[in-house]
């Protein structure tokens, strides 16, 4: 099944601590999910309810072919989120403006799957509705639950994970302790101890888990002494137990009280962030009086090694994130409020995330895009909790519209228009007046609502943008305004109206010296021009707009478009060995950028230029993977009918030709394929998709340059753009291109900046 560049949950998160006991509740959850379509797993904070659940998955896995989908709901704090959450895990179509219900339902039909719905108890009603609607609606699609409560569901089968038992408790307490104390054994002699202290502790793992940290620094009767000291206070001297989840909170509190002053203030200040976080944004969250920035490194290490904190490392990824589990941030919350702190941390990390996201929105047209994409892709759950946040701020109704403003290029590049336009939606509520942030805001309802083709209110957000602007006497304004009024004439089909605003748009942009605007229209009146209007203007625009990025060569979404662009007036010409080449390039760029829409548009244009060239294998296997990896592959055509008939025909003339039994088998091998091979496969112009992907192929040596293309790559490194290499080498700027083409290909670079690394230092 293809994978969404990341995004997708069907792979299980790696334990990073061993799995102790458990076995006669693995097989009872496993039975209940083989006799069961909705099965819950409920219990107190801390007693291994989602340790649980991952492991039964993992062992039914072979029973859902459609595969598993873990939602970690930890980080979600707004219900009506839910099925966009669950969207985005699955990759799902976004270019639609059906409810994600809807969407999440349609998918789900026909497929065999586990969804895994982990930490439900703050979003009870909502898993709850979701889970009623899926197993009336989907019947192949079985649902695992985690809850401190039962979500109430017709059908749900509930499954209370029990406490460790003694035994079970003392094999977790000992090699939690041997990690802890290298040398640690159990012993006849220490044996009873532990057992005590595990009774005391309820077998609550995390509870366990917290006691066992102290043995850091004081001895295993040293901890049973204190600890049970501490729970005699509680409990007024009496051995009398306290419920389960006061037992936790209780241990939770005796570890508070043992870290120093400035680690219990980090701790509380920590509660605001909302899923995993960066030691960045603990720096300029969490500092402040008494805790100075230079105390948080270490005050957090101190932290991570009382097991407060948890540190990810994740593969791929330089430097670590950090995380509260729930009880632990829930707890922290408490002491935030008791310390009176909690608006002024909630206002640094709106601060902080905002600044996050106008940092992207101002950088947009550079080398740092995709770096700056992927930044604040991690931080979503942060984001939406820094706008929520916004949202209820009093008299700041303008400030959180412009936070907003400032997501608007993340959300287009992620593919989140349904999101996109709920938050825009509902700030745009709180500021009916005809201001800049208003008529920004509709701009961007507007895009997002053409990339759904919902074209009314595209074009009731575009002119009431138009209206504000004009009101205004603001030029700048009127350039977007005018851009945005073009892009939705072309989408409806009045193609003379939206080539005059889009005219308008270029030019104004151009008297303003907005550089960003002047990119984003280079780039969508050159796609407009050549799908549907004259394909050499459509050329003449995309040069420009290349011209203009060649200072930015890590500049990727827009690039990618224009290349997409050329590709599609040069296969209007009818020049199909023109096409392909600049195809394959923006393919590499859209992967790169994690723009799903645009890398499932590249794999269908490719189909069809294959067809063109009468490669029914290859056109086969595109047509596969564009299908598995879009599902909706006209949506991402934007349904212009030259496109997507382009891409009917092309399926329709290889069936015909291999026949239907070969062309479907080539089109599933295209549909198994990962993302990553699927592209590396298309840019390397393969015929068939070979077991022998291209993954981890070696680039081809640099002597395989011809003369002229290693000119053309020495001008490259010294940072010549293609048009003054082409008048340095006195060559037409077309030709220069396609020995750029060749030589990326023959050094295996996806982009001008990996040329001069390829090359070395004593390349001629």
């Amino acid at each position: 099944m293809a994978r969404v560049f990341g995004r997708c949950g069907v792979e299980l998160p790696a334990e990073t601590t061993g799995f102790v006991g458990r076995t006669e509740e693995l097989a009872d959850v496993g039975r209940m999910l083989d006799d069961a379509r909705m099965v819950t797993l409920t219990g107190p904070g801390g007693v291994g309810k989602t340790r649980l659940a991952l492991r039964a998955a993992a062992a039914v896995r072979e029973d859902f072919p459609d595969g598993l989908c873990l939602a970690e709901l930890t980080a979600l704090r707004d219900p009506e989120l839910l099925p966009h959450t669950l969207c985005t895990l699955l990759g799902l179509p976004t270019q639609t403006a059906d409810p994600p219900l809807d969407v999440l339902i349609d998918h789900l039909q026909g497929k065999r799957l586990l969804l895994i719905l982990d930490t439900c108890e703050h979003l009870v009603d909502a898993c709850a509705m979701f889970a009623d609607v899926v197993l009336g609606e989907a019947p192949g699609v079985t649902v695992l639950a985690t809850s401190r409560q039962p979500l109430d569901v017709p059908g749900e089968h509930t499954f209370p994970v029990p406490a460790l038992p003694v035994d079970t408790a003392v094999e977790l307490f000992v090699q939690r302790a041997m990690a802890v104390v290298p040398g640690f054994t159990l012993t006849d002699g220490n044996r009873p101890e532990i057992e005590a202290l595990c009774r005391r502790l309820d077998g609550i793992p995390l509870a366990i888990e917290l006691a066992t940290v102290r043995l850091r620094a004081i001895s295993l009767g040293q901890l049973i002494t204190r600890l049970e000291a501490h729970f005699r206070v509680l409990t007024g001297g009496r051995r009398a137990a306290l419920p389960r989840h006061q037992t936790l909170r209780t241990t939770i509190g005796w570890s508070h009280e043992l870290c120093t002053d400035i680690e219990r203030l980090l701790w509380a200040r920590l509660s605001v962030f909302a899923g995993s976080f960066d030691l960045p944004a603990v720096e300029q969250v969490c500092a402040g009086g008494t805790l100075s920035a230079d105390e948080v490194v270490e005050t957090l290490i101190g932290l991570v090694d009382k097991s407060v904190v948890t540190r990810i490392d994740i593969p791929g990824q330089r430097d670590p994130r950090y995380r509260l589990l729930d009880t632990i941030r829930e707890y922290g919350a408490d002491w935030l409020a008791e310390l009176g702190e909690e608006v002024a941390c909630r206002e640094r990390h709106l601060n902080h995330y905002r600044a996050l996201a106008q940092r992207l929105e101002d950088r947009w047209c550079t080398s740092e895009q995709v770096e700056l994409f992927r930044s604040v892709d991690r931080e979503r759950a942060n984001l939406r909790a820094a706008l929520e946040y916004a949202c209820l701020c009093p008299e700041a109704e303008r400030e959180a519209l412009a936070f907003a403003i400032a997501c608007g290029h993340y959300w287009a590049c992620g593919s989140y228009f349904s999101e996109g336009r709920r938050w825009l939606t509902r700030c745009l509520e709180r500021v009916p007046e005809p201001v800049a942030e208003r008529a920004e805001a509709l701009n961007l309802l507007c895009y997002d609502a053409l990339r759904q083709a919902d074209r009314g209110p595209a074009l009731a957000g575009a002119q009431e943008s138009r209206s504000i602007a004009e009101r205004l006497a603001d030029e700048r304004l009127l350039a977007y305004s005018a851009h945005y009024l073009g892009y939705q004439r072309f989408i409806s089909g009045d193609v003379p109206a939206a080539m005059a605003y889009f005219e308008e748009g270029r030019e104004r942009f151009r008297r303003v010296d907005d550089r960003s605007g002047l990119t984003q229209a280079l780039a969508e009146h050159g796609m407009m021009h050549s799908i549907g209007g004259d394909r050499h203007r459509g050329l003449k625009l995309t040069d420009e707009l290349l011209d203009l990025l060649a200072e930015h060569p890590g500049e990727c979404w827009l690039r990618g478009y224009a290349f997409v662009a050329q590709g599609i007036a040069y296969w209007r010409g009818g020049d199909l060995a023109a096409a392909s080449p600049v195809m394959r390039k923006a393919i590499r760029l859209k992967y790169r950028m994690a723009d799903k829409d645009g890398t499932v548009a590249c794999l269908a244009a490719l189909a069809w230029l294959a067809a063109g060239q009468r490669r029914y294998d290859r056109a086969a296997w595109l047509v596969g993977t564009a299908e598995e990896l879009g599902e909706d592959v006209p949506a991402t055509l934007l349904r212009i009918p030259s496109l997507t008939s382009a891409y009917d025909r092309a399926r329709a003339e290889a069936a015909k030709e291999l026949g239907e039994a070969s062309f479907e088998r080539l089109r599933r091998r295209g549909a198994e394929l990962s993302v990553r091979e699927a592209v590396d496969l298309a840019e390397a112009d393969a015929e068939r998709p070979d077991a022998g992907a291209f993954c981890d192929a070696d680039p081809p040596p640099a002597q395989g340059l011809t003369r002229r293309e290693r000119e053309v790559a020495a001008l490259v490194r010294e940072g010549l753009s293609n048009r003054e290499i082409a008048e340095r080498l006195v060559i037409s700027k077309r030709t220069v291109d396609a020995h750029l083409e060749h030589i990326l290909g023959k050094l295996g670079c996806s982009s001008r900046s990996e040329i001069a690394p390829a090359l070395g230092d004593g390349h001629n």
